[in-house]
């Protein structure tokens, strides 16, 4: 059965969660990394919501599967970014683990979502 509606994938629904709380972390993150670490992990972990919905908006299976890549490689870039934030001492670990933890559970629904496209 098709997919009518992006917003019914769990996985878009988690992206979203995910994007939120990147949003919500990094506003603490030090003003200097406005235009560095913070711009980049939003922009990123946007990204991977964006593809989904924009991939199941094209209505074919080989490119809704071409952004559910892209949308994976986008979440691979949040991931190091969210560590490297870690490293820096803007991120407590108990915030790195939210952040990773969230990543890859969206990461495991992006996968099952693109192996149903066969």
């Amino acid at each position: 059965m098709p997919i009518k509606n992006y917003q019914d994938l769990i996985a878009w629904q988690k992206a979203m969660d995910l994007a939120e709380a990147t949003y919500r972390l990094t506003q603490d993150f030090p003003r200097e990394e406005q235009y560095g670490l913070t711009s980049h992990m939003r922009r990123a972990a946007v990204s991977v919501p964006s593809n989904i919905a924009e991939g199941q908006g094209r209505r074919s299976d080989p490119t809704f599967h071409h952004f559910l890549s892209i949308a994976h490689g986008s979440l691979r870039e949040l991931e190091t970014q969210v560590l490297l934030s870690h490293r820096l001492g803007l991120l407590t670990l108990t915030r790195r683990h939210e952040l990773m933890s969230g990543a890859s559970e969206v990461g495991k629904l992006i996968t099952g979502l693109a192996n149903t496209l066969g």
